[in-house]
């Protein structure tokens, strides 16, 4: 048995996968959606929207791109993911070219942009608007890049533009978008979005648990305070807590979730350290207060100083070898990744 049968879930809650069947659009997050969609009806150029880590970027920009697509009649549009800083003005005009399905690219750069403006001028006489959603973009790290940029959003006919990019990625995305002064001025919106507040947090547990037809409250009200405080309200980290809490409270046959679970799975994923003070001190030692066990430890029998030996009679604790500071060095050393290929994701093929 695991614990989906033993909590009677349809599926797992709170997996960490991008999956549009678990998009919260409360919050921000609907919000931020729909201000997306006016500036990709008005060809408005460029929107940035800046996130820390597992704050949902990657799953929005998902959703948005499922909905532009279901409108094809309407929008032309794909979505590319930066995976690494390796990459080159030529590669991604071609990507992008791809995106928009221009038939055979060309390997010429110049070539490359005129037959995105002829394609660009075919969906815009068409009725409809070009659109790229760019993921991991704080991944576009130099000026080159940024100014191939800016020359498509000036590909434009009167009163327009003919392609829109969102831009999602780390608050560093901000400094890279200053290598290129005027693609910055550019941004005809700007977002950044705000760890979730209690109340929001609340709320997406119970729609997480609504999504696997659960109705029952398995987290009460002191456990989602924690919770909110040590996922300091990122909603990876929620969904971390929560899975841990109820593969825990599954192991010890709990059939909700009380705080003392969150705050042994929080030290646990050591999440203490972003703790407040006040609430550092309340994590266990796992190594000291063991919660499988079924009762509570007996205290041991007290034994009679006759029966300790002398402090002299035992052996010697061996001496601990002293590590070589070369050694130590050569611990911390760490084996550098081959560089990978730049990969491209188009959703909804």
């Amino acid at each position: 048995m695991s614990y989906l049968e033993y909590y009677n879930f349809k599926e797992i809650p709170f997996a960490n996968a991008p999956d549009l069947r678990f998009y919260y659009d409360g919050y921000q997050y609907g919000y931020t959606e729909e201000r997306l969609i006016h500036i990709v009806n008005n060809m408005s150029g460029l929107a940035v929207v800046i996130g820390g880590m597992g704050m949902g970027k990657s799953i929005l920009s998902r959703h948005l791109l499922d909905r532009l697509s279901a409108v094809d009649t309407e929008y032309q549009s794909g979505l590319m993911v930066i995976v690494h800083t390796a990459i080159t003005a030529s590669w991604l005009l071609k990507k992008i070219a791809l995106q928009l399905e221009v038939p055979e690219p060309a390997e010429e750069k110049t070539q490359i942009i005129s037959q995105l403006y002829n394609r660009l001028t075919e969906i815009h006489e068409e009725g409809r608007k070009a659109v790229i959603l760019v993921d991991e973009a704080n991944m576009l790290q130099t000026r080159e890049i940024m100014e191939e940029f800016r020359g498509l959003l000036n590909l434009e006919v009167p009163g327009k533009k003919l392609i829109t990019f969102l831009f999602f990625g780390m608050p560093e995305l901000d400094e890279y978008l200053r290598l290129d002064e005027p693609l910055r001025q550019r941004i005809a919106l700007r977002i950044m979005l705000r760890p979730l507040s209690l109340d929001a947090v609340h709320e997406y547990i119970k729609y997480r648990m609504d999504k696997v037809e659960s109705s029952k409250q398995i987290f009460n009200d002191e456990s989602i305070k924690l919770i909110h405080t040590y996922s300091r309200g990122i909603p990876r980290l929620v969904n971390t807590i929560c899975d841990n809490a109820l593969l825990e409270g599954f192991l010890l046959k709990r059939k909700s979730i009380d705080p003392e679970v969150i705050e042994r799975i929080s030290g646990e994923l050591m999440l203490a350290e972003e703790a407040p003070p006040a609430l550092k001190s309340r994590f266990a030692d796992p190594a000291e207060t063991p919660m499988y066990a079924p009762d509570a430890p007996k205290q041991p029998a007290a034994v009679s100083p006759s029966a300790v030996p002398a402090q002299s009679a035992l052996p010697p604790a061996p001496a601990q070898k002293e590590e070589r500071p070369a050694a130590k060095e050569e611990k911390r050393q760490v084996k550098e990744e081959k560089p990978r290929e730049p990969r491209i994701f188009k959703i909804g093929e």
